[in-house]
């Protein structure tokens, strides 16, 4: 058993691990850091502790924090109730997290009993007493935890399994409860990190049990990540597709250049235009680029060409089925230039440099 000069030496690295922790998270501003730096060189000193010995950081805080630590104190001295007055005497002796007590294990197994038997309201009725004579007995928490996932009180379990693991985090059973519990109430995230701790615990690469659990928060995780980059683009998309308020162009100043969407009025078919990919090329290019696209509209020819074009009758600057003569219409340096900036280059289709 360890003595409390030992224990003192732990609580010291562990004061120290919460200062630099508290630079770092931002809790302390680089101000104090100085002054931190002093106070953690004066714990080193009086305890005789070297904080950048790494196996004994380990064995000091146990992958835990003394925020987390405290912070299950707090739930526990949150859901103890006071003992009323002078019933001191008659009160059941707390054993610590450590101690074998007799009538604790024995609401533990009546405990399993009712959970073998899905009584789970019984289940948690009888863990609780147990935890009343044992407090911090990682076994009972992780157990209640169970329970409380198994009658869908999430939170609750998540509760009791923060507290196990934080009371011994190498008892893995409740690294898995923790990871469950999370994963209902939506935090995949965090139990993707709760399976990960568990799978570094039990050493070996991790059980089947909780490798699975872990892939199932992964692959959760990374869902919501492509649903959110999704549902962004999509926005974007349909910002683009209507025009107006991020400046994209609207399509239908396209369709109009050609005399509209269809074939009336002598106009050409749009939906056979864009599958060509030249044509589609230009069309994304313009889509992506506002002012190439006031540039476009612009010219006087291509202006002139879509007003021609667009009255139905054949005249200048335009080939048999009503199409343009694009030929002609290139011989204008301004006009293939901008040919050039919408297929992305200086280059012409088929042709080398």
């Amino acid at each position: 058993m360890a003595s409390t000069s030992d224990s003192k030496k732990r609580l010291a690295l562990a004061i120290i691990d919460f200062l630099s922790t508290s630079l770092k998270d931002g809790t302390l501003t680089s101000e104090d850091a100085e002054s931190i730096e002093v106070a953690q060189s004066c714990i080193a000193d009086t305890f005789h502790v070297d904080p950048s010995d790494k196996a004994a950081m380990q064995d000091a805080i146990g992958g835990q924090s003394l925020l987390s630590i405290y912070g299950v104190y707090e739930k526990l001295k949150g859901k103890s109730a006071a003992p009323a007055s002078g019933s001191a005497s008659t009160s059941t002796p707390k054993s610590s997290s450590t101690e074998i007590n007799p009538e604790a294990e024995a609401f533990k197994s009546k405990g399993n009993s009712a959970m073998a038997a899905k009584d789970y309201k019984s289940a948690i009725e009888l863990y609780s007493k147990a935890l009343n004579i044992s407090p911090l007995n990682p076994i009972y928490l992780s157990n209640r935890a169970a329970a409380y996932s198994a009658s869908g009180k999430h939170a609750e379990a998540s509760t009791d399994a923060e507290m196990a693991v934080a009371a011994d985090p190498k008892y893995t059973k409740a690294w898995s409860r923790l990871g469950l519990a999370r994963f209902a109430l939506g935090d995949a995230k965090g139990s993707m990190e709760a399976y990960q701790k568990g799978i570094e615990y039990e050493g070996n690469g991790g059980s089947d049990a909780m490798k699975k659990g872990f892939e199932t928060a992964r692959k959760k995780v990374e869902d919501e990540k492509y649903d959110a980059t999704f549902d962004d683009s999509a926005e974007e998309t349909s910002r683009g597709a209507a025009g107006g308020p991020e400046g994209m162009p609207d399509l239908s100043s396209l369709a109009g250049m050609f005399g509209g969407g269809g074939r009336g009025g002598g106009g050409p078919d749009l939906s056979s235009i864009m599958s060509n990919p030249m044509f589609a090329s230009m069309a994304q290019n313009l889509m992506s680029n506002p002012d190439m696209m006031n540039n476009l509209m612009s010219n006087p020819r291509l202006r002139q060409m879509a007003e021609s074009f667009g009255g139905g009758g054949g005249g200048e600057g335009r080939g048999g089925g009503g199409m343009p003569d694009i030929a002609s219409l290139m011989q204008d340096p301004s006009v293939a230039e901008m040919a050039r900036n919408l297929m992305g280059g200086g280059r012409g289709a088929g042709r080398g440099t």
